[in-house]
């Protein structure tokens, strides 16, 4: 059995925004059956969590015995398993990987910059200034997204792949800013993310494990 390790409870302004949602998603999608299983939030210091993950973080996979984290490295591994994650030639999964990678190396960090000032660092006396330059970055990011999806409806290969999975939910690191949406290109793309049935399904799960742990 397939298992995801994440964290039990969170803030409400990370609500739907934990990575795990990646992984059931894609495990919705390709029809696998996998169980949760939860950390206390303030419990990844412990030496059995980070037995598993080095870093502290969330979330960690286990399938027979094989553990596994970092949700690109994981994607990846369920691609393998359905034709539904990815393409079947040599070409679409190299267009797939490559776009996986870019979600995660290129557009996430500049948009978890802005979420960190946003979230954490409102009250500093630096804040306004560091902002409109993070926020800069971001954009130019988005921008350069926005370009390269204005001519199709999915990042690799013609079709809906774990990239899309990646992307989608690294857009929506920055829904408490309307810099996606008000995108004319990255606006409809996260729609049509959003709309897929399995996708639907896995955030409300994760909401709903959320509000089961809620002190």
């Amino acid at each position: 059995m397939i298992a995801i390790h994440t964290v039990d409870w969170v803030p409400d302004f990370a609500r739907g925004l934990l990575r795990d949602l990646r992984l059931r998603w894609a495990l919705e999608e390709a029809g696998l059956a996998y169980e949760m299983k939860f950390v206390p939030l303030g419990g990844r210091d412990a030496p059995d969590w980070r037995a598993k993950q080095p870093f502290g973080q969330i979330p960690v996979y286990e399938e027979d015995g094989k553990v596994m984290f970092e949700t690109g490295a994981i994607l990846l591994h369920l691609a393998e398993k359905s034709d539904k994650l990815a393409p079947g030639d040599a070409d679409g999964k190299a267009e797939m990987t490559t776009w996986l990678f870019a979600a995660l190396n290129t557009v996430e960090p500049q948009l978890q910059a802005l979420v960190m000032h946003d979230r954490f660092h409102r009250d500093k006396d630096w804040y306004q200034g560091a902002r409109a330059s993070v926020e800069e970055i971001a954009k130019k990011r988005l921008g350069e997204l926005s370009v390269a999806l204005e001519s199709r409806d999915w990042l690799a290969a013609g079709r809906f792949t774990i990239a899309d999975i990646a992307m989608a939910t690294v857009l929506r690191i920055v829904m408490h800013t309307d810099l996606v949406t008000q995108d004319a290109v990255l606006g409809p793309y996260l729609k049509r993310c959003e709309a897929w049935p399995a996708f639907q399904k896995a955030l409300a799960d994760q909401l709903a494990d959320i509000d089961a742990h809620t002190p």
